[in-house]
C-alpha cells in the first residue's frame, strides 16, 4: 500500500544540524498531513512537528525557532531540518504520513524510526 522509508538520522554533537527526510512510496493517489514524531526512551511518543497539504505547520514548544518542517509534493517527501540540538533531542523519530490510496481509502503510516543521538 505506502512504504515510507526515511534517512538522515545519526550521532551529532550539541549545537549541530541534521536533516531527516521521508519519502513515501506506493499505491498512493494524493498525500494528506504529513509529520514527525519522535520516542525518546522511557517516554511517550510525542509530536515533533506537523506540515498539512496546504503547507500549514504547527511544532512543539521544545522545538520551535530550531527545527523547521517542509515538504516537496511531487516527490511525496517530508523533511525535518533540525538545528541547535540539545541533548533532550536524542530519540528516535518517526515519520508520520497520511494518505489517500488510489482506490479511495484514507490511513496514515508510519516510518520505520531513525535514531538521532545528541553528545555534549
Amino acid at each position: 500500500q505506502v512504504q515510507l522509508v526515511e534517512s538522515g538520522g545519526g550521532l551529532v554533537q550539541a549545537g549541530g544540524s541534521l536533516r531527516l527526510s521521508c519519502a513515501a512510496s506506493g499505491s498512493i493517489f494524493s498525500i494528506n498531513a504529513m509529520g514527525w514524531y519522535r520516542q525518546a526512551p522511557g517516554k511517550q511518543r510525542e509530536l515533533v512537528a506537523h506540515i498539512t497539504s496546504g503547507g500549514g505547520t504547527n511544532y512543539a514548544d521544545s522545538v520551535k525557532g530550531r527545527f523547521t518542517i517542509s515538504r516537496e509534493n511531487n516527490k511525496n517527501t517530508v523533511y525535518l531540518q533540525m538545528n541547535s540540538l540539545k541533548r533532550e533531542d536524542t530519540a528516535v523519530y518517526y515519520c508520520n504520513v497520511g494518505a489517500t490510496l488510489l482506490w479511495g481509502t484514507a490511513s496514515d503510516y508510519w516510518g520505520q524510526g531513525t535514531q538521532v543521538t545528541v553528545s555534549s
